[in-house]
């Protein structure tokens, strides 16, 4: 008889329902497993949220950085995502929750050391640090959102994570705001209080909460299925395009509209606001209309926003379009959902870790091509977002209106 993994015991072992799906993870009050994901997710965005705030504005008044070394730094960024598919084998020695707390600190390290090595080399070094705990963190917290949430309410919920960590967002590019505009604190202090932020959260999390059971055991090695083919598709262009609004958009608000760190926080702010009110009500619209249309949706809004990236010339209307591009970013909800139903509950933790790696396939050399790319033409760089945007458009007219394990792709709209 085979044995029952040894981090569950009789009573903590899931029971499928009749239809196949685990059941959901239930908490004591407060502490349930959404709430952990949403202090989780704002633990990650204190880090986060101020070290992208800050990091342009750092690399170009510190270190003199132009187009070329910031896709440089960019790309040594992504590495970590791309080595996502080994965090399956730290499962070995941890479980999915406690791995996600341990790389939150991880990524509260690296923010809180970046300006202490005010050098390229430094920075390079502090961003990979940074990066590694982020890019896990996501595996992991991404993982266990899948497991943990029901389906027919998912998207709802990520939403609602959203909005919890654009409240985290707003409080962090709000600090940094008032930072610039009352004090005279350092790039240092500042990356320090961040970094420092996210560790109290997580030592709280750890105390508060229990360790949840996973709702099914986790194949802990690498899941890389055929009938996945689609989900890979869309989570390669996915992470192509991504690094055009990552890097690239941003960088453009700091260089061709000089936008001082304040600026910059000011802006990510009124972003935050906005996503704050929207992502659990894009959630919920995710829900009403399915994986297939949202997913329609996103496309050709972006394809629309990265054509009227290369040729803005009003901040204002850059603004406007970042924005925009943020909220159709956060659509990103559908592709989870589109994977959540297809998938093999047992898949999850391995699919997700291989998912990251391809997402971040192109991530790793893009930055850097595109970062020579920009010093001839800016332009060019946004148009072939657009471009991304069209194939990843062809891709969301195979996804099936009711998605299911042996129903993952079509080739016509009759399902």
């Amino acid at each position: 008889m085979k044995p029952e993994p040894p981090f569950l015991t009789d009573a903590a072992a899931p029971r499928l329902e009749p239809s196949g799906t685990p059941p959901q993870v239930h908490g004591i009050g407060w502490r349930t497993p959404a709430v952990l994901l949403m202090l989780m997710a704002a633990a990650m965005q204190l880090s986060f949220a101020s070290w992208s705030a800050l990091q342009y504005n750092f690399a170009y008044e510190m270190l003199g950085f132009t187009g070329k070394e910031i896709g440089i730094q960019q790309s040594i960024r992504e590495i970590p995502g791309f080595l996502s598919f080994a965090a399956v084998f730290f499962l070995f020695a941890m479980r999915e929750q406690t791995f996600g707390m341990v790389s939150l600190v991880l990524l509260g390290l690296g923010t809180a050391a970046t300006g202490y090595f005010p050098t390229a080399m430094g920075f390079y070094i502090t961003t990979f640090i940074g990066s590694v705990g982020f890019h896990y963190y996501e595996t992991m917290h991404q993982s266990l959102t899948l497991q943990w949430l029901p389906k027919k309410t998912a998207a709802g919920t990520m939403g609602k994570i959203l909005a919890v960590a654009s409240v985290a967002q707003l409080a962090a590019y709000g600090l940094i705001f008032i930072a610039g505009q009352m004090f005279d604190l350092s790039f240092t202090t500042m990356f320090v209080l961040a970094g420092g932020a996210t560790m109290v959260m997580v030592a709280f999390m750890v105390v508060g909460f229990p360790t949840f059971p996973e709702t099914t055991p986790q194949t802990k090695k690498l899941i890389f299925r055929k009938r996945y083919w689609l989900y890979y598709a869309v989570t390669f262009m996915a992470g192509a395009r991504r690094q055009i609004f990552l890097v690239f958009a941003s960088w453009m608000m700091v260089e061709r509209f000089g936008y001082a760190f304040k600026d910059v926080a000011a802006l990510f702010f009124v972003n935050a606001a906005v996503m704050m009110v929207m992502a659990p009500l894009l959630g919920r619209f995710i829900e009403k209309i399915g994986d297939r249309n949202a997913m329609i949706i996103q496309y050709v809004g972006l394809i629309g926003v990265f054509a009227a990236y290369a040729f803005v010339t009003d901040p204002r209307l850059a603004i406007a379009l970042y924005i925009l591009d943020h909220a159709f970013f956060a659509m990103e909800i559908a592709k989870k959902t589109y994977f959540q139903k297809i998938a093999d509950p047992a898949d999850i933790a391995g699919t997700t870790g291989v998912a990251f790696t391809i997402n971040h396939i192109a991530a790793v050399f893009i930055p850097v091509l595109f970062g020579l790319l920009w010093l001839y033409s800016p332009a060019a760089v946004f148009l072939s977002g657009s471009a991304m945007a069209f194939v990843s458009l062809i891709f969301a007219f195979m996804v099936p209106r009711t998605p299911a394990k042996g129903v993952e792709f079509i080739w016509n709209e009759k399902r």
